[in-house]
């Protein structure tokens, strides 16, 4: 029987952004993708916790330092994400619609090359109280 233990970091952060296909014309992006089209941007709150799995080490007892853990997400997310419009001001989003999706995928492989590989990682992204993602699935 194995020891694994999750463990979660939850944080914030603050952004605006457009969801659009820049290959459909003005009515098609209207139509799919309704208020989230506004050619002037809108924003979310999001929050983020980050799930991470592993087995407690024997000297410290840890999976991972949440304060290591807290330190990532700080200097590898929220500092690249956080007051940001994502469409502008992001290159990982210049050529991918940032739903919250594909946020959360681009979250995920920015904190998977972070962590040691023995350690599962799985990020849960909600764009508002109702509506959330979880990636991987």
């Amino acid at each position: 029987m194995s020891n694994k233990v999750a463990v979660y970091r939850k944080e914030h952060f603050n952004a605006a952004h457009r969801l659009n296909n820049a290959c459909w014309d003005d009515d098609k992006n209207a139509s799919v993708f309704g208020k989230c089209n506004n050619a002037n941007y809108h924003g979310h709150n999001y929050e983020l916790i980050v799930k991470v799995v592993g087995e407690p080490a024997p000297d410290t007892g840890f999976v991972i330092d949440l304060g290591t853990l807290s330190q990532l997400i700080e200097e590898h997310v929220l500092n690249r994400f956080d007051h940001k419009n994502l469409n502008m001001d992001c290159k990982e989003f210049e050529q991918l619609n940032p739903t919250a999706e594909n946020i959360s995928i681009v979250i995920y492989k920015i904190l998977r090359e972070k962590l040691d590989a023995s350690l599962d990682l799985q990020v849960r992204l909600y764009e508002t109280e109702r509506n959330f993602v979880e990636y991987p699935a």
